[in-house]
């Protein structure tokens, strides 16, 4: 199994790094923080993933937004390959363009198309597909079982602040949701509006 490489060339360590935290939007120290578990093959989660993104942007750095991976590979065959690619691109600091190309066109998501996603990030294919990914799937395991623990069942599966959302995935409802969970602590910005 290949290494896969950084930007320089030089190939990296095996041991990815599994950062639960690894792939967010928003300050680091928010008081709100959003973790959705995803499937880049699942349409819901295509839907909701730029709703999350706006709620993120427009909380005035009140909202850090997390992704991890739960391929439903079961219903989706792609699903794990494309969480492996997104990986090897977040090696190269491109995650979240390669999370936002595979939501947008996950009707295509075979090695082939992979390969040619990661090109047009500047990046090589090569070492999005195959044995050059394969090191990724420690990553992606660990953020299935994260799931798994969290009682994750199906895809999009929303926490904030650790609580389970149940609520439609729109900007309204979520801003509820959040500006409930801060009640004790403080007022979201947005409800000053």
């Amino acid at each position: 199994m290949r290494s896969p490489a950084g930007r320089d060339g030089r190939h990296v360590s095996a041991a990815v790094p599994i950062d639960p935290f690894r792939h967010s939007r928003g300050p680091a120290d928010a008081p709100i923080v959003v973790v959705e578990y995803a499937d880049f093959q699942c349409p819901y989660c295509a839907r909701a993933a730029p709703v999350l993104h706006e709620f993120a942007e427009t909380s005035d750095g009140q909202v850090r937004l997390v992704f991890r991976h739960f391929p439903v590979f079961d219903i989706h065959p792609y699903a794990l390959t494309a969480a492996l690619a997104a990986e090897a691109a977040g090696l190269e600091s491109r995650f979240w363009e390669m999370h936002d190309l595979l939501f947008a066109r996950q009707d295509r998501l075979a090695d082939k198309f992979l390969h040619a996603y990661a090109a047009s990030l500047g990046l090589d294919g090569d070492r999005v597909v195959g044995d050059a990914a394969q090191p990724f799937g420690d990553a992606v395991e660990a953020d299935y079982a994260r799931g798994i623990e969290q009682g994750v069942r199906g895809t999009p599966t929303i926490f904030i602040n650790g609580e389970p959302y149940r609520g439609r995935t729109e900007i309204a409802p979520l801003r509820k949701a959040a500006s409930l969970s801060l009640r004790r602590h403080r007022r979201a910005p947005w409800s000053r509006r």
